[in-house]
């Protein structure tokens, strides 16, 4: 018998975007992705999603190519330490502008 069909009550939550507020605004660093070196671009097919699993705020998406909602993204830094194709750098936010990163 798995814990599934064990009849107990269970509680499970996650994370959703905004619990923090917009946290994009106080951040020093923000994570860039390498679209030629993520798993989950090169092969395009859901292969690797770490960072989406690992986001402590919910802020990467679980698509293909994934995307980091900017706005509350607090810039900790664990999707690039999770990345095991180091395709999310952390970059320092002074003097650079969201807009020219399209």
């Amino acid at each position: 018998m798995g814990t599934r069909d064990c009849r107990h009550i269970c509680g499970e939550s996650s994370p959703a975007i905004g619990e923090a507020g917009k946290t994009g605004e106080w951040r020093e660093s923000f994570p860039v992705i390498d679209l030629k070196k993520c798993v989950v671009a090169k092969q395009n097919k859901p292969a690797c999603f770490l960072c989406w699993l690992y986001c402590p705020d919910a802020v990467i998406t679980k698509t293909i190519p994934i995307q980091i909602d900017m706005e509350y993204c607090k810039g900790c830094g664990i999707c690039a330490q999770i990345c095991p194709a180091h395709a999310i750098t952390m970059v320092h936010e002074q003097g650079l502008c969201l807009d020219d990163m399209d």
